[in-house]
């Protein structure tokens, strides 16, 4: 049987890629990697500003620091208690399990509070 294809095949004229070890190749693959294996590059060249909302504010005090964290800890394990009571018994034992580690996540927050001496 012929075979009809050169042999080897012939590159695309229309790729900027004239063979595997083109410079624009290697290029564009250094430039995919960065993009994927080293976010932080890309963050600390970013003209953008960082966005406060989800940022503790330095400004803060340790005790209201503590006492917010508290708080959330608190309402996180009021959210996973209310949501493994909708739970079937497997899934119910694992949020009952996540809820009671957040729980003493809090005791832990708590008792830092606790040790806190006020700021005049």
């Amino acid at each position: 049987m012929f075979k009809v294809t050169p042999n080897p095949p012939e590159t695309d004229p229309a790729s900027p890629y004239g063979s595997p070890n083109s410079k624009k190749f290697h290029e564009a693959a250094e430039r995919a990697l960065d993009h994927y294996l080293s976010p932080t590059a890309r963050i600390m060249g970013s003209t953008h500003e960082t966005e406060p909302m989800y940022l503790a504010n330095p400004a803060y005090d340790t005790e209201s620091l503590l006492a917010n964290a508290s708080e959330t800890l608190g309402s996180a394990t009021t959210m996973l208690s209310n949501f493994a009571a909708l739970l079937d018994t497997s899934h119910r034992k694992t949020a009952l399990g996540i809820a009671q580690v957040v729980m003493l996540g809090e005791l832990a927050v708590n008792q830092a509070l606790d040790k806190v001496v006020p700021a005049e």
